[in-house]
């Protein structure tokens, strides 16, 4: 039996701002000039992500193939406060039985406010891209082939994406940079925009099976280039993606 041919799906994807961090420069967040595979793969899972009944883990993964560059690519420097700690769940569980025993995390507080001197966040600098706008190319990788499934998933995923519902909104890079998105076909030409990258993160998980919220990180880089304002992404299985041994 053939096995069926996927569907590729074209997101037009924007926002006022995104930051796709380069891991090197992870303190003082330096963007990518252009979305991560990673933080593609996470718009197309916002708007539909098919779960298997029995083992409660994905059914499948979206594989991005193609990022088209459609607004110049510009940076902007952010100043940012960011969160140095967050309330554990064993914390909340154990409020929820005695009240009394609250110890909030403050953003900030003075000696005489709280008896120590304290800051839960820090500034950082973040090199951002401003009024970014992409189009995504993408298609739905099932972990087991089946035929009922895949029209199922694929049909869900347009119908959604058609309406514009998601399961949460999708955001581009950082989660305050909200992304507005569209299915598209795809007709503007992208910007003349060439670049070598380098080595690019693809994803930080392993992809080649179903993931769960236990599993720890995998992290896999690809070169890549940006040719007249188009990024050609390798399948994830393909000797053009590093991963580890």
């Amino acid at each position: 039996m053939t096995q069926p041919t996927p569907r590729t799906f074209t997101l037009e994807v924007w926002g006022d701002y995104a930051c796709f961090t380069r891991p090197e420069l992870k303190v003082e967040r330096f963007s990518y000039p252009i979305i991560t595979p990673s933080a593609a793969r996470s718009i197309f899972d916002a708007i539909y992500l098919e779960f298997d009944k029995n083992t409660k883990r994905p059914a499948h993964r979206w594989e991005i193939s193609k990022v088209e560059v459609l607004s110049p690519v510009r940076y902007v420097s952010l100043m940012r406060n960011e969160v140095k700690e967050k309330v554990s769940v064993s914390s909340v569980k154990k409020w929820m039985k005695d009240p009394s025993q609250i110890t909030p995390i403050y953003a900030d507080a003075t000696m005489a406010e709280v008896g120590t001197d304290t800051k839960g966040r820090t500034q950082r600098q973040t090199m951002a891209l401003k009024a970014p706008r992409y189009r995504l190319h993408g298609q739905a990788v099932l972990f087991a082939e089946q035929m009922e499934v895949r029209q199922k998933i694929e049909r869900s995923f347009e119908r959604r994406a058609r309406n514009g519902q998601c399961v949460w909104q999708p955001y581009l890079g950082c989660r305050e940079f909200a992304a507005s998105f569209e299915l598209v076909r795809g007709d503007a030409a992208p910007v003349a925009h060439t670049e070598d990258i380098g080595w690019m993160l693809y994803d930080v998980f392993d992809l080649s099976r179903p993931g769960a919220n236990t599993d720890s990180a995998q992290v896999s880089l690809f070169e890549a280039r940006i040719e007249n304002g188009v990024l050609d992404i390798p399948p994830y299985l393909s000797h053009q993606v590093r991963k580890p041994c």
